[in-house]
C-alpha cells in the first residue's frame, strides 16, 4: 500500500509510519514541525520530509490511504486536497483497527493508570519471553517503541485513549478497537475541553464497554465507585471481573506483595500502583501468563517513564 501521513511527526504517528515502512509499504508524509526523537527516527528510515509544511501536490491518486493525525487542523491543505480527490482518509486508531482486525484485541482504558498497566503487562510478557503486538501512546521506557505489529502474534495490546480520533473523526479513539478483552482503571473527568460535562465523559466509557465483543471480558477497578456503578448498570453479554488493591504490607519503607509463594518485595509503591498491578495481573492471565509467573516478573518492574 501507499500510505500518506498528514502530521507524520507525532509520537504515535511516526511510530506507525516506521512500522509500515518496515513491513514493505510505501510511506510518505508531511508535518509543519517535527521534534526529537521523531525527527532522527524518520531521518534514519529515509522518511523525514524534505521540507516542513503542508504540500497539496503530495496528494495523488496512487495513495491508498491517507492517515490523519490529531495535530492536523480542519483547514489543512493536504486534507482538503485528499477530500476533493475522494481518497480514503482514516484516523490513526481507525487504521490500527484495520491492521489488527484478525488479532485478539486487548484494550487498556481509563482516565489514569492505563500507561502503567500496559507497561506492567508488556514487562511481564517480555520477562517470560512471550511476544505480543502492542501500541502505547508514548514510549513506556526510554528509547522503547510505541508500536509493534506484524503477522505472527495472535494478541495485540492497545492503550485505549478516550480523546478524539482526528479533526474529521470526533469519536474517542478507543471506540475503534472493539476488543475481546478490556480493562478500565478509573473514571475521573478528563479532557474537559472536549467533554463539557462529566455525564458526557462517563457516556464515552459506557460506549466503550458496550463495544466489547459479546462473550468478551471486562476487567475493572471495583474500588472506583463511579466505574463500579457504571459497570453494574450495563446489560451486555460479557464477563465482568472486578479487582482491588491486593494484599500487601510495608516494612521499613519497602512494599511487599503477599502471594501464595510468599512475600514479594516490589520496586514500585503506592495504592495506585498496587491497583494497577492487580488489573495488569488479570490481563496477563487472560493473555496466557499464570499468576505466579506474573508476580515473579513484577519483582523487577521499575515503573513506566
Amino acid at each position: 500500500m501507499h500510505l500518506h501521513f498528514i502530521a507524520i511527526g507525532g509520537s504515535a504517528m511516526h511510530s506507525l509510519a516506521l512500522q509500515m515502512h518496515s513491513l514493505g509499504h510505501k510511506v510518505t508524509g508531511s508535518d509543519d514541525v517535527i521534534f526529537e526523537p521523531s525527527k532522527s527516527n524518520l531521518q534514519k528510515a529515509g522518511l523525514l520530509p524534505e521540507s516542513f509544511g503542508w504540500f497539496p501536490k503530495k496528494i495523488n491518486e496512487n495513495i491508498d490511504i491517507v492517515i490523519l493525525g490529531m495535530h492536523a487542523k480542519r483547514d489543512n491543505p493536504e486534507l482538503k486536497e485528499a477530500e476533493e480527490m475522494n481518497l480514503k482518509i482514516q484516523s490513526y486508531p481507525e487504521f490500527l483497527a484495520l491492521l489488527s482486525e484478525n488479532k485478539t484485541r486487548v484494550v487498556i482504558a481509563g482516565s489514569h493508570g492505563k500507561k502503567t498497566i500496559t507497561a506492567m503487562i508488556l514487562h511481564a510478557l517480555e520477562y517470560h519471553g512471550i511476544e505480543t503486538d502492542y501500541m502505547v501512546g508514548a514510549p513506556v521506557y526510554e528509547n522503547s517503541r510505541n508500536l509493534s505489529i506484524g503477522d505472527k502474534n495472535d494478541f495485540i495490546l492497545l492503550e485505549g485513549d478516550e480523546y478524539l480520533s482526528s479533526v474529521i473523526d470526533p469519536q474517542p479513539k478507543f471506540l475503534w478497537y472493539t476488543p475481546e478483552i478490556a480493562l478500565v482503571s478509573c473514571i475521573v473527568w478528563d479532557h474537559i475541553n472536549v467533554f463539557l460535562t462529566f455525564k458526557d465523559y462517563i457516556t464515552q466509557f459506557e460506549k466503550f464497554i458496550y463495544s466489547i465483543k459479546a462473550g468478551g471480558v471486562l476487567i475493572y477497578n471495583k474500588e472506583d465507585e463511579i466505574l463500579k456503578k457504571l459497570v453494574e448498570s450495563i446489560e451486555h453479554p460479557i464477563k465482568k471481573i472486578g479487582y482491588n488493591i491486593p494484599d500487601h504490607f510495608i516494612d521499613n519503607g519497602q512494599t511487599y506483595l503477599e502471594t501464595e509463594e510468599g512475600s514479594l518485595p516490589l520496586i514500585v509503591f503506592g495504592s495506585h500502583n498496587l491497583q494497577n498491578l492487580a488489573g495488569a495481573q488479570w490481563i496477563a492471565q487472560l493473555m496466557g501468563l499464570d499468576r505466579s509467573d506474573f508476580f515473579e516478573s513484577m519483582l523487577s518492574f521499575k515503573g513506566a517513564s
